[in-house]
């Protein structure tokens, strides 16, 4: 190195990257190991390993290893995974109980006002005369 800074400097960025490196492979590790559990299909195992995943991503996140917003975007595709595993087993929907389409039609009234979802006017004005 041509000063001694520049080689403190990369004896710093070797240990850095090392450290880096570890994190993110162990960080990479527990996240496969959730989503192997969830497509298992154990919810027990899932949630302890989901919990794990978690945990790992937000110590990865506040070492640096990995970006904040980065963390959280894989939480939430992780957690939305572990919640559509879960409805999926807890409650299977019988294709007999979907609404068909197009039967039974409710007649509407010629001049109806849009209403708000607790029953108040919307207060748009018609503009038909």
């Amino acid at each position: 190195m041509a000063t001694s800074s520049a080689a403190k400097a990369h004896r710093q960025s070797v240990k850095k990257r090392l450290r880096n490196r570890m994190v993110r492979s162990a960080t990479r590790g527990v996240v496969k190991k959730a989503e192997a559990a969830i497509s298992a299909g154990d919810p027990e195992a899932a949630r302890e390993a989901v919990r794990a995943a978690l945990s790992g991503l937000d110590r990865a996140a506040k070492k640096g290893v990995i970006h904040a917003n980065a963390a959280a975007r894989r939480k939430g595709r992780l957690v939305l995974k572990f919640n559509a595993a879960i409805a999926a087993i807890q409650s299977p929907v019988a294709e007999e109980e979907k609404p068909k389409r197009g039967k039974a039609k409710a007649a509407k009234s010629p001049k109806t006002t849009k209403a708000r979802p607790d029953g108040r006017p919307s207060g748009r004005k018609s503009t038909k005369k």
